[in-house]
């Protein structure tokens, strides 16, 4: 039945787990989890019964599936299928509940599929991101992950999230200016910019996107490459170092952000 299936925890993000399944004529028995499964279909096909109902699972529609929901999975037309999977401890999922919609409550989901396939494929995107970076703490995943689930879980009618979001204050403003200007050759994460707001880290997403116009991950990098053409241009620094000096430890990231925003790979800026 199963011709490949690995499962990845993701550091920097307690009980989150990836999972990636490669199933061939699979039949699944009836069965439940203890944590909440999110589950996108990248090739193939299954069908799923649950709540007296069965539903076709097929790209561009997210399963989800709340712990201890009796479920199955049957193989369409003995066909294979390859599924993607985020795994959330029910800590984390109230965790993420309360970060978006600013209240704490149990979490509480009914099975349901969902049909979005651009939501379907923004995710199948993060889930592979999640799997080649070096932990769940990077700005851009964490931005990207909560941006996910608010749409993910109010698509599902699961939360209401917080209304009422204004911009952040002057005071707030320059104090995320100064700290990143002072650490861009720093790891940045979104929890230590949310906490120089005395923000929980959706409203700080949210209340930067509103004063600033762009999310806190793609204004940082816009920083950080800015800085970079002022290195390239003043010194004879290589350019390894320069991408270091701004906070790029890859230089072959460095090189394609550079070149998306810039037209141009760093050596030719320089030369």
């Amino acid at each position: 039945m199963a011709e490949s299936v690995q499962f990845q925890q993701v550091s920097g993000m307690p009980g989150l787990v990836l999972s990636s399944a490669r199933l061939a004529g699979f039949s699944f028995d009836r069965h439940f989890h203890l944590d909440f499964h999110i589950g996108i279909m990248a090739h193939g096909a299954q069908h799923q019964r649950f709540n007296g109902r069965s539903e076709l699972h097929v790209p561009g529609t997210i399963a989800l599936m709340p712990a201890g929901e009796i479920h199955d999975g049957l193989a369409v037309d003995g066909g294979g299928c390859t599924l993607k999977t985020f795994r959330l401890a029910p800590e984390l999922l109230s965790t993420i509940t309360q970060d978006i919609s600013g209240r704490y409550r149990e979490p509480a989901f009914g099975a349901t599929l969902l049909a979005d396939a651009g939501l379907a494929s923004d995710l199948l995107r993060l889930h592979t991101a999640m799997q080649q970076c070096d932990g769940g703490s990077a700005l851009d995943v964490q931005t990207e992950w909560l941006m996910l689930l608010e749409r993910l879980l109010g698509q599902s009618h699961s939360i209401v999230p917080e209304a009422g979001h204004s911009g952040l204050s002057r005071v707030q403003w320059e104090r995320v200016r100064e700290y990143c200007f002072t650490h861009l050759a720093d790891k940045i994460t979104l929890d230590e910019l949310a906490g120089l707001c005395s923000l929980g880290r959706f409203q700080f997403i949210k209340q930067f996107k509103q004063t600033v116009g762009m999310t806190p991950h793609a204004w940082l990098l816009r920083l950080r490459l800015e800085h970079a053409c002022a290195l390239l241009s003043q010194s004879s620094q290589a350019i390894s170092m320069v991408a270091q000096e701004v906070g790029f430890y890859d230089q072959s990231h460095f090189n394609r952000a550079f070149r998306q925003a810039f037209g141009v790979a760093p050596s030719r800026y320089k030369s």
